[in-house]
């Protein structure tokens, strides 16, 4: 066999990375991992059955923190070993935990790209969903008179749905555009699950339609949601300024504070990680690995904690929920 096929054979599977030269501390890295699974799992589920179940939440703020945390049930189960019955695939994906738990660093070409659809998908209708947010802030600040009749359910609803299934249309192609590749024998994830920026790379064909789509794809998305979110922002801020009354001033920034928090968590690991796999060839493998982790784990993590702390109604229900 000639060295340009014995370069192009198509890998069966991909092998991922959890730290790399720390293998005999894997077992004990994955109790940290999996307390943060357990209480984005539990904490998610607790705010959407409080909302569901407690009609005096049914309001368009809890409306849009409980599609909130259930886009970010969706991307923690999206990184957890799960089986996904995709038409005819059924795909075991052994992913963070199945590999500082059991070792399992393999996953198969298939159940990569049906993981970082969902992840990426996922991680676009949170993006959609905080901007969603950022409308319902300026909305209640800027003509709260109005806030009950702009945004009914029924036009919360439509919104949610348009977004969500713009967001699955944008990001269907990325396993279809990796599937036609060959991809060489160093195949070698950096990360313990699957991204489009990383898998891309390994193919051994020209990868600039999937480098070219893959910007727009994020461009289009979160970068002009992060845009329509500053703005929204400074809108707010122009608003807040108007109001004569410090104490009603205050009060109305202190409604923006957990979305802050969440944007903050969201975009941050998110567009470094999205940075130094594109441009920053050199940097630190284990600041890749550590970014890709927060860019993960930590916002389904925080999000609940962050809303439960400042909604003190939210706070109370939970309390007699947990402590009754």
């Amino acid at each position: 066999m000639s060295a340009v096929n014995d370069t192009k054979l198509n890998s069966a599977v991909f092998l991922l990375t959890g730290i790399p030269g720390k293998e005999n501390i894997h077992l004990w890295v994955s109790i940290p991992f999996c307390l943060m699974y357990v209480i984005s799992i539990v904490g998610n589920s607790v705010i959407l059955f409080i909302i569901k179940t407690d009609p005096s939440l049914h309001e368009p703020m809890y409306i849009f923190l409980s599609m909130l945390a259930t886009t970010d049930l969706g991307l923690s189960i999206s990184s957890m070993p799960t089986t996904m019955n995709l038409g005819i695939l059924i795909s075991s994906m052994p992913t963070i935990l199945g590999i500082y738990l059991f070792n399992s660093r393999e996953i198969t070409l298939d159940a990569c790209f049906s993981q970082l659809f969902f992840i990426h998908s996922f991680q676009c209708i949170e993006s959609s969903i905080l901007l969603l947010m950022a409308f319902d802030r300026f909305i209640a600040i800027h003509n709260p008179l109005r806030y009950p009749s702009i945004l009914t359910l029924l036009r919360i609803a439509k919104m949610g749905l348009v977004f969500v299934l713009v967001r699955f249309a944008l990001t269907v192609p990325l396993p279809f555009l990796l599937k036609r590749f060959h991809y060489c024998r160093a195949n070698v994830l950096s990360h313990s699950y699957c991204l489009h920026q990383e898998v891309m790379k390994l193919a051994c064909s020209d990868i600039t339609v999937n480098s070219i789509y893959g910007l727009v794809v994020t461009f289009l998305m979160m970068g002009l949601d992060s845009l329509l979110i500053f703005l929204s922002y400074v809108m707010i801020l122009k608003t807040v300024l108007s109001i004569t009354s410090h104490a009603e001033c205050l009060r109305a920034l202190n409604t923006c504070v957990s979305h802050l928090c969440a944007v903050l968590l969201f975009y941050t690991p998110e567009i470094s990680l999205s940075v130094i796999h594109r441009f920053w060839k050199g940097s630190s493998p284990l600041l890749q690995i550590l970014l890709g982790y927060v860019y993960l784990l930590v916002p389904p993590l925080m999000n609940p904690i962050v809303y439960s702390v400042k909604s003190k109604h939210l706070r109370v229900r939970i309390i007699r929920v947990l402590f009754k």
